[in-house]
């Protein structure tokens, strides 16, 4: 069967032994209905968690990118920096990329200078395919046909407006699977033997 598949049984299963069955029987004035609805609405989140990190040079277009995905009702993770004190961006990159590895947020969010060094920094954690774009082309296709889970941006190289847009696509865009899934596939049996 498809991971995907897998993963959403497994996922379903869980929702029902770990979360729904013990709420029903902790809150039994209820009727059954009730109770689903209140716990869905407490634990379904609707928009993706998205992790989100920055060095000292992108700390004022992190800021920016996450005020405008929270407007669109994003939840976000920031994972820092919180000031424009010097730090090393590598720090940044592999704890947002940790993050979306662990399964804790869905993707990831990256700035530094360039973008580069942050995404190299995220791409050594393993299960994790970070891309640098600088327009919506690439971000659109890292999606479909490369599964990609954490996007890296330049604060010095992508002007805001157009940051914005590239987030909008990337976050946005499924993978299309197929052909393009077995090229993923190679690529993770091959993390997982060297």
């Amino acid at each position: 069967m498809p991971p995907l598949f897998n993963f959403t049984v497994n996922y379903c299963r869980d929702l029902v032994f770990f979360g729904v069955l013990p709420y029903l029987k902790r809150n039994s004035n209820r009727n059954v209905f009730q109770h689903l609805i209140i716990w869905f609405i407490k634990n379904i989140r609707i928009m993706p968690l998205i992790a989100i990190g920055s060095d000292h040079a992108a700390f004022e277009f992190k800021e920016e990118i996450r005020a405008y995905l929270t407007e669109k009702g994003y939840e976000l993770k920031d994972f820092g920096t919180y000031s424009t004190a010097r730090v090393d961006y590598c720090d940044y990159g592999v704890t947002v990329a940790e993050s979306v590895a662990r399964g804790e947020c869905e993707k990831g969010l990256v700035f530094c200078g360039t973008g580069v060094g942050i995404s190299i920094s995220a791409n050594k954690v393993k299960g994790i395919r970070a891309v640098v774009c600088s327009e919506p082309y690439s971000a659109k296709l890292s999606r479909e046909h490369n599964d990609t889970n954490v996007l890296a941006l330049g604060a010095r190289v992508v002007g805001i407006e157009l940051a914005k847009m590239i987030v909008d696509i990337w976050l946005n865009t499924g993978f299309e699977g197929g052909r393009h899934a077995d090229r993923i596939e190679k690529i993770s049996n091959y993390e997982n033997t060297h």
